[in-house]
């Protein structure tokens, strides 16, 4: 009879401390899969609903149509290089040639005499506000907006009569107000001048001493008047046709943006994870949190939860949710990976910045838990009944 009452007791201690046990132990491992599934009833986050959407085809390639690129070939254009266009302020060489014998030009200017007729040198003549510059016997003549061939035929044109077969030449010999300013996470910022030469968009960047941050990890900003458009460096380096000629007071910004998202959850490994600025996809952000725990992941239950632009769902989900005091939607993107069209789908699905990538404990994962809780308690304890 002591034996059995002891044994009564000795099962009493291991009922507490399994209730003790699970209760500490089982909350631990995150919202379950149906609990996300249930968090769009009545939860809000910022004054707005939570959206739980599945992922598909279809809200993957709405995402990808807003995610598009805004490419500087397709915005900005390849340009023209500088001195091809003369501006206000730049300095103009104007050359005027007469055949013989010269009457004109003969005895003023710098002269020179060669094998065709006489050359004349005028001096230096600088844009002025108005966009002109003044030749002798001509005038006025606009400069601004034209190119300096266009400018050499109309003074020809303007001394026929009055010079001896004329003949003009026209060439920039300093263009002071053709620069561009470089500003940003570079070696030294500066106001870089335009030549001919036409520079590019890495020509720039060079001469500002280059970047202080992997180039994965940087972002160029191009502003010509109201028009901004970004584009991550390491796309121009790969796509030549991206590194377009840069134009007269255009603002390159050179940008550190250390991208990242964050996994949580029944996966390789929880931690928060870099990316580049050229993107990536869900299908290689798995691969770089080591995949899912076999014998811990639903895997049904991969979630995305990410605060979301409007304009990146589709209309009918767009125009059933409100939207926070920032204009974005609290969303839970929901993933079966179970389901093999899954993992083509995951092979477009862009991660973004600050997403939190999570993976749910499977129903049988917490089961086996408490069985090796069960099995942890009992033993020592059964032993210990046995003995006695």
């Amino acid at each position: 009879m002591k034996k059995n009452a002891a044994s009564v007791k000795i099962m009493g201690l291991i009922s507490s401390t399994l209730v003790l046990q699970a209760c500490a132990i089982m909350p631990a491992t995150g919202p379950s899969g149906r609990g996300i599934a249930r968090a769009e009833a009545g939860r809000e986050v910022g004054g707005a609903e939570i959206k739980v959407v599945d992922v598909t085809d279809a809200v993957t390639r709405q995402m990808l149509t807003i995610d598009r690129q805004h490419l500087f070939s397709e915005e900005l254009g390849e340009g023209t290089p500088v001195g091809a266009i003369v501006g206000n302020g730049d300095v103009l060489d104007v050359a005027i040639w007469e055949a013989p014998p010269a009457v004109l030009f003969g005895t003023s200017g710098d002269t020179k005499l060669g094998a065709g007729g006489r050359a004349t040198s005028l001096p230096e003549q600088m844009v002025d506000s108005d966009g002109q510059i003044t030749v002798p016997f001509v005038g006025q003549v606009r400069a601004a907006g034209r190119a300096p061939q266009a400018i050499a035929r109309e003074i020809s044109s303007r001394l026929m009569g009055k010079a001896h077969q004329p003949q003009a030449v026209v060439r920039l010999v300093r263009n002071a107000a053709a620069n561009v300013t470089v500003v940003g996470d570079v070696a030294g910022s500066a106001r870089v001048p335009l030549t001919a030469r036409g520079e590019r968009v890495l020509d720039i960047l060079a001469s500002a001493g280059g970047v202080k941050q992997p180039v994965g990890k940087m972002t160029i900003q191009i502003t010509r008047g109201i028009k901004v458009v970004s584009l991550p460096l390491e796309s121009v380096i790969r796509d030549p046709s991206q590194n377009v000629r840069l134009q007269p007071d255009d603002i390159m910004t050179v940008l550190f943006q250390p991208f990242s998202f964050t996994a949580l959850g029944a996966i390789g490994k929880n931690d928060e994870v870099p990316f580049e600025g050229t993107g990536l996809t869900l299908a290689q952000a798995l691969g770089r949190i080591s995949g899912l725990q076999d014998t811990r992941a639903d895997v049904k239950g991969v979630f995305i939860f990410r605060l979301e632009e409007p304009n990146a769902l589709e209309p009918t989900t767009r125009n059933s949710v409100k939207t926070s005091p920032n204009g974005k939607i609290p969303i839970i993107y929901r993933i079966n990976m179970k389901d093999p069209a899954t993992f083509f789908v995951a092979q477009s699905f862009p991660i973004r910045n600050r997403d939190l990538l999570y993976v749910s404990n499977a129903p049988l994962a917490d089961i086996q838990k408490f069985v090796n809780v069960i099995y942890s308690t009992v033993l020592p304890v059964a032993t210990t009944a046995t003995a006695m």
